[in-house]
């Protein structure tokens, strides 16, 4: 499940459901410069899905024709990429760098030990059989093993890599780009909880949403033409015989799996700001997290187990009162 969109008239807005890149995406635009129902179908939606299909084509580590695949098969050869992945893959040198190492796309060889090498919705991860587990500890930087040529717009890595981390809240962007370019004013469009929302809602508030991962809905955030996104462990974990794991490994200590945090949810004003920004705060945990969050001036809001929640100092604007 995403992010909770609250709207007190969904009857006077366009909607649109699907599945792509591995989870439920929904269209929300409201009611705006006399566009149907059916014009908005056939039309704009129909374009908003070709662009996470083809997106979804690019950033697949389960599909053996994606573009990720295709480097990931030539380790060690400068190879063209896309304009899209080479964007993304300046993101994840960017992360890498401001999180000082916590956010890494080397982290895919790990995944696959841990059975994390098909698509998680549509498959059973859990295994009974009990077995060691050795994952790899990333150090050096990642500059020395993914190779960018800015001129050529080519690629060279020395180790396979995952960019799927950040490739939801890219596309949710570039999806809410064209939106923009059609002159809508007034939308949300949103990737399981990797959400950009604009303008207004249908009641012309802010755009209302709930927490992810709260039970109730004590807290609300409202959005000002921002991108949020939500990372946490509650949604993709599974056991080893008895251990329990889940997909977010930290590359600095990655046989210890942190049950610290249940979600992360951070506002930026692009959606792969925000995504990327929450994982690495679920990695640094609780306390060092807030701490990076308030350093660098992060809206993000944290949620345990427990119930508890503790916000930074930035996203407390964005708070409903």
């Amino acid at each position: 499940m995403g992010l909770m969109i609250s709207m007190k008239n969904s009857l006077q807005n366009r909607s649109l459901n699907f599945r792509a890149m591995g989870t439920d995406v929904s269209i929300e635009i409201a009611d705006l410069c006399g566009l149907d129902a059916d014009s908005c179908r056939k039309n704009v939606f129909k374009i908003v899905r070709e662009i996470f299909a083809e997106n979804e084509k690019i950033f697949s580590r389960f599909q053996k024709d994606s573009e990720l695949s295709k480097i990931n098969n030539s380790v060690g050869k400068e190879i063209a990429v896309s304009e899209k992945m080479f964007e993304v893959l300046e993101l994840c040198l960017k992360f890498n760098k401001i999180s000082n190492g916590y956010f890494d796309p080397r982290i895919i060889k790990n995944l696959e030990i841990i059975g994390y090498d098909k698509d998680f919705g549509i498959n059973d991860l859990n295994s009974t059989e009990s077995r060691e587990i050795e994952l790899e500890k990333f150090e050096t930087d990642l500059r020395e093993d993914l190779i960018l040529n800015l001129e050529h717009k080519t690629v060279l890595v020395k180790k396979r890599i995952d960019t799927t981390g950040i490739a939801k809240g890219y596309t949710v962007d570039e999806a809410a780009r064209y939106l923009k370019k059609q002159n809508f004013e007034n939308f949300v469009v949103d990737a399981g909880g990797d959400m950009y929302a604009y303008g207004k809602d249908s009641e012309n508030q802010r755009w209302r949403i709930g927490v992810e991962g709260m039970d109730d809905n004590r807290i609300m955030l409202s959005l000002d033409n921002e991108g949020i996104a939500t990372s946490g462990i509650s949604r993709k974990r599974w056991r080893i015989g008895e251990k329990k794991v889940h997909h977010l490994i930290n590359p600095k200590d990655p046989e210890k799996f942190s049950y610290d945090i249940k979600t992360v949810t951070v506002i930026e004003e692009k959606t792969v700001e925000a995504d990327g920004r929450a994982k690495v705060l679920v990695l640094m945990g609780r306390e060092k997290g807030l701490e990076f969050a308030d350093e660098n001036n992060i809206k993000a809001l944290f949620l345990d187990y427990r119930g508890n929640v503790y916000l930074s100092k930035a996203i407390r604007e964005n708070i409903v009162e």
